[in-house]
This record gives C-alpha cells, sequence and structure tokens, in this order.
C-alpha cells in the first residue's frame, strides 16, 4: 500500500504508470491533432517518467495545453468545439517546443513568447495582462489594484501556513503576488488567461469573488474556531503553528485560556503573552524612525564608524509594519565581532530592552558550497528583542532623558494587563512594547545580506528559486555560489548580485511581492 505521504502527490495515472508526480500544480495536455496518436502516446508517457501530470482527456483542470503545427486560432477552434463558449479556457496554449525543453531539462521551462501560440487579436475582447512567471522578474509596488482578491488568496495562504501546508501556501502566495503587479483592476476571468502561478484552486476562489463578492471558502476560513484561535496564538511572540495547534487540541483558544492553563511558557513566549496587545499593534514609520536613533546611539557608543540600516518592509517603503529590522556593519572586516553583546549591553542599560535573546554567527563558508541550512533562517549574529519605546515624540538626547525619566515606573509584566487578543491594556502607559531584531553582517557578505533582509519574504524566495533552477546557483543572504563552476561569486551591492543571476535591478520600492 502506498504511504499516505506519497499518495497526496502522485498523478491520477499513478494507478496504471506507477510515476510519481513531481509537478502537481500543472496539468498538461497534448493535443493530437496534426501531432498524431501515436507520436501523442510517446510524448506523453515520456512526460510521465519525467514526473508531470499528463491527462488523456481535456477539462477545466488543464493548465498547459501543447499542440504541434498549430496557430492560436485553430486551437480555439477545437476547444469550442470540445467545450463551446468560444473556445475560451485560462490554460496557456503552448507550442510542443515548450514540452519538448521541459522534457530535457526534467523540470519546467520558463514559459517565452516563443512558446505561446499566436492568436489573432479582436479589439472588442477584454483586455489580458501579461508578466513574468518569477516574482524577482517583476516590478511590484505597494500599489495594489486588487486588494479584495489578494486579501482572499492572503489568508488562505495563512491558513495553509498555520496546518503547515507549506506548499499549499506558497501556492497562494504566488498567485497572490501575481494579482498585486497587476496595472488595473481584474474584471473578469478572461483578463486572467495565460498568467502564471494562477493554479486551478486559486483560479476557483477569484471567480467566487468576481462573480459573488466574496469566497464562500475565504469566509468559512475565516469565521473557523481553529483559524481564530491559531491566529491569537500565533500572535504571541515566540509561538509558531506547531505550538499553537497543541494547544488548540489541548482546548485552548483565547489568551484567558492559555494562562489558566498551566502550560509552561519558554522566556520569549511569556513575554509575548505578557506585551500581546503593544506587539500585536502596528509599528509607524515614525515609531521606527525613532527606534533607528537609539539603535545607531547604542552602535556609534560601543563601535564608532559602524553602519546601521533600517531594512525590511520600512526599507520597501511601507508605512507600517509588525516589527522593525536592523542591518549592523562595519567597513573593517573583522571589526564588527563581539559587536552585538556590546550594543546589546549598552540597550539593558539604558532600560530599552523588555526582552532579549542572542545568537551568535555560526556561518561557515565550505570549498564545495553552502551546505543547507537547518532552517530558513541565516546564520548571522543577532539579537531578537522587544523594546520599550517611550510614547513620548522626541529624538536624540531628550528622547534618551525621556526614557531614563520613564524608568523611575517600571514596566508592569503583570498577566492581569492583558487581555483577550485585540483588547487594550488598562490604563495609560508613558511607553509601548516593540518588535525589534537587530542582525550584525561581516562587510564582505553585507551586500547580500541587505538583498535577504529588505524582503518581501517571497520575493527572496522567488530569487533562491530563480537562482537554482534558472542559473545553477545557491542564494542565500551570506553568499552566491555557482554550482557548476563550484565558487563563490563575490559582491558588495544587490546590484551586482542582480547582474550575476541576470535580472534587471529592483529596487526596493518595487520588491512588495
Amino acid at each position: 500500500m502506498v504511504p499516505l505521504k506519497r499518495r497526496k502527490v502522485l498523478c491520477s495515472h499513478t494507478g496504471k504508470t506507477g510515476n510519481v508526480c513531481k509537478f502537481p500544480e500543472l496539468v498538461l495536455f497534448l493535443l493530437e491533432r496534426k501531432m498524431g496518436a501515436s507520436r501523442r502516446a510517446f510524448l506523453s508517457e515520456l512526460g510521465q517518467k519525467k514526473g508531470f501530470k499528463v491527462e488523456d482527456k481535456f477539462s477545466e483542470s488543464v493548465t498547459h495545453l501543447i499542440s504541434e503545427n498549430n496557430s492560436g486560432d485553430e486551437v480555439r477552434a477545437w476547444l469550442d468545439s470540445q467545450v463551446g463558449g468560444r473556445g475560451r479556457t485560462l490554460a496557456h496554449l503552448l507550442d510542443v517546443s515548450w514540452y519538448t525543453e521541459s522534457m530535457r531539462a526534467g523540470l519546467p521551462v520558463d514559459i517565452q513568447d516563443k512558446h505561446k501560440l499566436q492568436e489573432q487579436t479582436d479589439e472588442a475582447e477584454t483586455e489580458t495582462f501579461s508578466v513574468p512567471s518569477y516574482a524577482c522578474q517583476r516590478r511590484t509596488t505597494l500599489e495594489n489594484h486588487n486588494t479584495v482578491l489578494t486579501d482572499a488568496l492572503s489568508l488562505l495562504a495563512e491558513n495553509a501556513e498555520l496546518s503547515e501546508e507549506e506548499g499549499r501556501g506558497v501556492a497562494f502566495r504566488r498567485a497572490a503576488a501575481v494579482l498585486k503587479c497587476l496595472p488595473k483592476v481584474v474584471m473578469d476571468m478572461t483578463q486572467l488567461r495565460g498568467l502564471p502561478c494562477l493554479g486551478e484552486h486559486s483560479l476557483s476562489v477569484i471567480k467566487d469573488v468576481l462573480e459573488n463578492g466574496a469566497s464562500s471558502e475565504v469566509e468559512a476560513t475565516k469565521n473557523s474556531e481553529r483559524y481564530k484561535a491559531l491566529k491569537i496564538l500565533t500572535g504571541i511572540f515566540g509561538v509558531g503553528a506547531k505550538t499553537a495547534d497543541r494547544w488548540f487540541r489541548d482546548g485552548i483558544q483565547t489568551l484567558h485560556q492559555l494562562r489558566d492553563s498551566g502550560q509552561t511558557l519558554n522566556r520569549a513566549q511569556q513575554a509575548g503573552l505578557d506585551h500581546y496587545d503593544d506587539i500585536n499593534q502596528s509599528v509607524t514609520k515614525a515609531e521606527a524612525d525613532i527606534i533607528s536613533e537609539i539603535v545607531e546611539k547604542a552602535v556609534v557608543a560601543v563601535l564608532p564608524g559602524a553602519q546601521i540600516t533600517l531594512t525590511g518592509g520600512f526599507r520597501r517603503g511601507k508605512l507600517t509594519g509588525h516589527d522593525v529590522d536592523f542591518l549592523i556593519t562595519h567597513p573593517e572586516e573583522g571589526r564588527e565581532e563581539g559587536l552585538m553583546s556590546k550594543v546589546v549591553s549598552w540597550l539593558e542599560t539604558q532600560g530599552f530592552l523588555l526582552y532579549q535573546k542572542t545568537t551568535r554567527n555560526s556561518y561557515l563558508e565550505a570549498k564545495d558550497g553552502p551546505a543547507r541550512p537547518a532552517s530558513n533562517m541565516d546564520r548571522f549574529e543577532r539579537c531578537l528583542s522587544i523594546f520599550r519605546l517611550s510614547k513620548e515624540k522626541k529624538r536624540g538626547a531628550e528622547l534618551t532623558e525621556t526614557l531614563t525619566e520613564n524608568l523611575k515606573t517600571p514596566p508592569s509584566c503583570s498577566s492581569s494587563h492583558v487581555q483577550q487578543g485585540g483588547d487594550r491594556e488598562e490604563g495609560g502607559k508613558p511607553w509601548r512594547a516593540v518588535r525589534v531584531d537587530l542582525v550584525v553582517s561581516p562587510i564582505s557578505q553585507f551586500g547580500f545580506a541587505l538583498l535577504g533582509w529588505t524582503g518581501s519574504k517571497l520575493f527572496e524566495r522567488e530569487l533562491r528559486r530563480w537562482a537554482g533552477r534558472e542559473k545553477s546557483m545557491s542564494l542565500s543572504s551570506h553568499a552566491l555560489f555557482h554550482n557548476k563552476q563550484s565558487r563563490y561569486l563575490r559582491a558588495t551591492t544587490e546590484e551586482e548580485i542582480f547582474s550575476y543571476l541576470g535580472l534587471e535591478y529592483v529596487k526596493p520600492s518595487e520588491r512588495n511581492a
């Protein structure tokens, strides 16, 4: 009997061929017209052996329709005779050359203009869009014309991630990213014809929203007890999806229930619970700028000449965020060693830290290339902290003086002040808690660290995917390694890294995938 985990990724034809489907998001159909039955059978079997899902019959689930020696109009006419509706389908209409190139590569190659079947345009038709396959090839600003659609897909992505279904989560994220970069509002499903990363599930959600104003699946998810509970519990700093799910299965759905449950919390989780409301309140750019002054004051005090850069969403132009990230380096290689402990000590002495955990730099450069890390996190020296930020609108020396004065009233970590997720703490206080991450990078790795810590998360994921699939390179926040040449490619700027990858440089404000 096939194990359960394996059964989930087998193609629909595995009962007949036993081939494992490596690319479940793709459903291919080979048109027999002008190709011939024997050649079609040969190519279908070849595709199945390579791990592709190749269907015998055309259906709405088909994502790639492959033909040989047919024009786009001829294929449309054939579709019309099969499914009606003027041959409408959201599948890519491709020449067999795309299929054969994919077979040689052993994976789906990027769809280029030369692969697409040409069709006569009808000016009366609804305007369609065209975007590259990888998010790192696209320019995505903060201007989103399809918020209703992307919010729906993002919620399903979040729910999948809370269920530790990373593949589904990434699929929804990629679909949302495509819609985010479109220059206009999507009004009709036909506008999405041929766009990459829009799988059958995502398309059904989009169709539901366009036709009914909302997705029934999204609304059901949003109102489910499990989603609401995991959303609250993972809002606690230091609590991941696995821990939250375990608590939920133990009957814990609220912060009150967690406190009353007797669960043992580590330091991070206890601090996250104590400051739940503050941490789940958005951080403004103005607050990030004030924290930036504090961090700069701390760094310069212990190592003059060091450089501090605000990264994350704020570097991409966002006006709010859920935390504040800083990258610290020094122009002289090696001078940054031991810096973090001194900075943390200074911040603690000044009373800025409510919680902190510091980890050492564990990155080692191997001659045969970087080993796969235990997690997606990089291995820089870092401090994950919760800052005590004064609410006074003051800067520089005045800010430090104000906070020192506020220390006369010590922060209360009493759980009686923290209520159900989303409620405010009782009584006013002259400060708030803010999540702050400090990362120290050697100057030789700074360009890679800056690229990695700028985000967005999906943009960085797509950069790494592009590097591996298209360039046979391994990209991380530490380095770029050429797998075929077995050597590291040195770079001091983000522009150099993009150039190595054969990509046009995308400025931070256009990386909001």
